[in-house]
């Protein structure tokens, strides 16, 4: 039986090839998928923290400009990934850049807010990334980061549905899979959207998690901007996960 990460490691090979040859109409512009430009760093990640089954799976959106586009890590702030999880792999440029959103890797100085505050949480309630990863494990539902010509990010749910159907045909597959290897007892959305996606594979996987969600710790959610580590611990004791 293959390893968990291994498995991981598939699943995220098969989603990168399904997702390769997909064209997007106005207003995007540019297509950045990490998965690509940052295999190594992606691919690190997952065999060193995902290598045995979680009691908690979180499951983000889709990347931000400056958190996995730029590491290949989930919610990927810079320093939570190079200092905090010990990962700095070299990463690579998309296929088409954008000018006004290069990808600089390691290298680049703009913070990812929302990492920040999940990564931090993280590091606060865990202190080491190997104590949070004994039990929990973060992945995105889509790897895709959409941009209008100005560099401007365009979300998923913004995307026309029949250009969206291969994407998210190709991404609830791999969820299926991811899930199918971690077997969390717990899914978690990060957000009403990634919730969604949980609430409608959870019945095809081979041992069924209680799902929930959390509140996005994006910047653009006036709600997270106070207190978002107090509110999304408090979320998690009233479903019962801690």
């Amino acid at each position: 039986m293959p390893k968990v990460s291994q498995l991981l490691v598939q699943a995220v090979s098969e989603l990168t090839r399904a997702l390769g040859d997909l064209k997007f109409s106005e207003p995007v512009a540019y297509v950045y998928n990490p998965l690509v430009y940052a295999a190594k760093s992606h691919e690190r990640y997952v065999r060193k923290f995902g290598n045995t089954s979680k009691q908690v799976v979180f499951l983000g959106m889709n990347p931000g400009p400056f958190g996995m586009a730029q590491t290949g890590v989930p919610f990927g702030e810079i320093a939570a990934v190079r200092d905090w999880m010990g990962i700095d792999e070299p990463i690579g440029k998309p296929w088409i850049e954008c000018p006004k959103r290069p990808v600089e890797g390691f290298a680049c100085t703009r913070s990812e807010v929302s990492g920040r505050r999940l990564w931090g949480w993280a590091a606060e309630k865990y202190t080491t990334p190997e104590a949070f990863f004994a039990d929990n494990f973060v992945i995105n539902y889509c790897p895709l980061v959409w941009m209008e010509e100005g560099g401007r990010n365009i979300t998923p749910d913004k995307l026309p549905a029949a250009e969206m159907e291969p994407v998210h045909s190709a991404c609830t597959e791999h969820l299926r899979r991811a899930l199918d290897a971690l077997q969390p007892d717990w899914a978690i959305g990060v957000g009403a959207f990634a919730e969604r996606q949980l609430i409608s594979i959870t019945p095809s996987l081979k041992k069924t998690p209680k799902t929930g969600k959390i509140l996005h710790p994006s910047p653009a959610s006036p709600a997270a901007n106070k207190g978002w580590a107090e509110k999304a611990t408090r979320q998690l004791e009233e479903l019962g996960v801690w």
